[in-house]
């Protein structure tokens, strides 16, 4: 019996199998604390306790990328150990805040399986869950990764792609009832534009880049457990596709984020992750800049105090977002690393 796992390859993989995943984890405010130092992320709902309490929270909550990361972190080495790349994201719905002190575990269930052309990997769709230790979702979503075969010639189980919504329904998204904007201060939030001020196919430019650094980078993703071999050993990666490790994605996400505070300051919640692509590799020392447009709005039904923007939050390195680089039908501008699709709340 080996005492050590060399994680899950293609052939592994058993469509409609759960994967209990390992280590649960206790939440604290130094996780919030390094998240911030690592980010930069400026929203008031997650820098201060009296801010969040004034819009009905317990107190101020991790941040949502926060959250989703610790859980995918999790999902790591039973789904992705042996990933080449993580392809997307569908139909995430954000739940229950996490607090700290809360304790965050995840399971995932295999939705989809498909070998690729080259026979050498193959395409393995899960729908992870992040709950607290109530029970309660923090986070579910779909994600799709491409998985290195042990044995290229290992048969390939009959293909099966799941099918997925183009966007999570305003319908879906959790606003919950103890939620009240009425004490949500725009001044200590940091900017005056609220949900009636957005127009659907506006476009912002976020304006500020920020530079990775390649001890932050692997600080970050230590810090959600993410064991995926292509972000830490330059021994290994000094072999193969790119010479040099990876930035995780995930990461990419939060410094986009952050940046997009600087024109989207009160949009203080993820409400869903409607899809996104990881359109190229990011390294260290890469400069981020990010830019947004607004895709869609919705009000929430019952609720005069908060809304939904459908927002595309896209980045491109070593390149300033003024001329929104974009992608002119399948090909996208060569700047571009992250297109990125979500639901956020934001004061009406």
């Amino acid at each position: 019996m080996s005492k050590t796992n060399p994680g899950r390859f293609f052939e592994d993989f058993r469509l409609d199998e759960t994967l209990a995943h390992a280590t649960p984890r206790t939440v604290s405010e130094a996780d919030a604390a390094l998240y911030l130092a690592l980010t930069g992320t400026r929203f008031a709902v997650n820098s201060a306790d009296p801010f969040a309490r004034a819009i009905g929270y317990a107190r101020a909550p991790l941040d949502d990328f926060l959250a989703f990361h610790i859980v995918f972190g999790k999902t790591v080495p039973d789904v992705s150990i042996n990933a080449v790349a993580n392809l997307g994201y569908a139909a995430g719905i954000f739940g229950v805040p996490l607090y700290p002190g809360d304790t965050v575990s995840a399971h995932s269930a295999v939705i989809g399986l498909r070998e690729n052309s080259n026979r050498e990997t193959g395409t393995i769709y899960v729908r992870s869950q992040g709950i607290n230790e109530r029970g309660e979702t923090v986070v579910d979503y779909v994600r799709w990764v491409m998985v290195r075969k042990r044995d290229k010639a290992a048969p390939a189980p009959t293909p099966s792609v799941p099918r997925l919504p183009l966007a999570v329904a305003p319908g879906e998204l959790v606003a919950p009832p103890w939620l009240d904007l009425r004490g949500y201060d725009r001044a200590l939030a940091g900017a005056p534009a609220g949900w009636s001020d957005y127009a659907v196919g506006e476009r912002i430019d976020h304006v500020e880049g920020m530079t990775i650094e390649e001890a932050e980078h692997a600080m970050a993703t230590r810090l959600y457990q993410n064991t995926a071999k292509v972000h830490f050993n330059q021994h290994s990666e000094r072999q193969g596709r790119f010479g040099r490790r990876l930035i995780y994605g995930g990461h990419v996400i939060s410094l986009a984020r952050a940046l997009s505070f600087n024109g989207l300051a009160n949009a203080f919640r993820i409400a869903a992750l409607n899809g996104g692509r990881h359109v190229a590799p990011t390294f260290a020392d890469d400069t981020l800049y990010a830019w947004s447009e607004v895709l869609d709005k919705a009000e929430l039904p019952g609720r005069s105090d908060v809304g939904a923007l459908r927002l595309r939050l896209v980045a491109a390195k070593d390149h300033p977002c003024g001329d929104f680089p974009d992608k002119t039908g399948e090909a996208y501008h060569p700047a571009v690393v992250l297109d990125l699709d979500y639901w956020a709340l934001m004061p009406r």
